[in-house]
């Protein structure tokens, strides 16, 4: 065999040189856009058709009308966004609901339960600058609700943020007395005030979660269309039978809201139609397709229904907030 040469880098003794890369100090703060981007734009296939009414074994259901304005607000109705499973759309469902809500004239209250901060970061909020959060509402007597409260840009939407800290509340909450009130006892205060309060929980059944379903007044299921997210709703349904049984006799059961769905996929409209063949009337009209669109919200720190309100990822959430106020 002839005999090869090895390359200068790789002969023994031979250091191959290295690039120094340099770390910005503030590497976690990505710059955000200045304006949202033209649209429609013409490789983004993913932007499909919106579903007004989900077809159904041929027929469709009734859309729902438009909500009525309001002369007063208040009291609200409190609202569990919860889902066990992670990755199916609970923080961009809270953000974009709520603003779709907002834009239909009702005053709404937005509260990160989720120690990753990901709804506050959603809005423009970096979790690791905050001086108060809702840990501290909840776990220090003189703090009230106005002091964490935090508008927001869409007008009518405020937020109750949170950061890392929250995950500390879940285990200095084990030893308190009535520890599964404690987020309803510190939300009391806000209620008179908002038409709409919408909970964004962590991704699992712990105390934080049963904390939210224990002073909410409905639930609302983000269901991907995937197998496995399929799989975590009878868990969920048993937690929610569980805490309406022992601690909330009035909760309630608003929708399941099918999400991430692609009607380019087999599975996914399989997944779909089992869920509306199993949940019937409770599933949502409404159903949020795969965009681009949601990942740039959260960069832009804004909800879809400013940054592309002509989207019909937009369209979507506000079907879902006509859904929502009917039911």
């Amino acid at each position: 065999m002839p005999h090869v040469e090895a390359p200068p880098s790789l002969r023994a003794g031979t250091v191959r040189p290295t690039v120094a890369r340099e770390r910005p100090e503030h590497a976690v703060n990505t710059p955000r856009p200045f304006a949202p981007r033209p649209e429609p734009l013409d490789d983004e296939n993913s932007e499909l058709e919106v579903y007004d009414t989900v077809p159904v074994g041929g027929t469709h259901r009734v859309t729902a009308p438009e909500p009525t304005p309001l002369t007063e607000h208040g009291p609200a109705q409190v609202i569990a966004i919860a889902n066990q499973k992670g990755g199916v759309g609970k923080t961009t469902s809270a953000i974009n609901l709520g603003a779709a809500l907002a834009e239909y004239g009702r005053r709404v209250l937005l509260v990160d339960f989720d120690p990753q901060g990901a709804l506050s970061v959603g809005l423009g909020v970096q979790p690791h600058q905050l001086d108060v959060t809702i840990y501290n509402l909840l776990m220090e007597r003189d703090i009230a609700v106005d002091d964490v409260i935090r508008s927001t840009s869409v007008p009518g939407m405020d937020l109750l943020p949170s950061n890392i800290d929250l995950s500390a509340a879940e285990v200095q909450l084990v030893t308190e007395v009535g520890r599964e009130q404690a987020l309803g006892r510190a939300l009391k205060a806000a209620l008179d005030r908002y038409d709409v309060v919408l909970i964004d929980c962590q991704p699992s059944l712990g105390l934080l979660t049963i904390n939210a379903l224990a002073c909410a007044d409905a639930v609302l299921i983000p269901l991907a269309c995937e197998f496995f997210s399929l799989r975590g709703v009878a868990l969920l349904m048993d937690t929610i039978e569980k805490v309406r049984d022992r601690l909330n006799p009035e909760l309630r059961l608003l929708g399941i809201l099918a999400t991430m769905f692609d009607p380019r996929t087999l599975h996914t409209r399989e997944v779909h139609q089992r869920v509306v063949e199993a949940f019937g009337d409770i599933v949502f009209e409404a159903v949020i397709n795969r965009t681009i669109r949601f990942p740039e919200t959260t960069v832009a720190g804004e909800p879809i229904t400013t940054w592309a309100p002509n989207s019909n990822g937009a369209e979507a959430y506000r079907l879902l907030a006509r859904e929502v106020l009917a039911r």
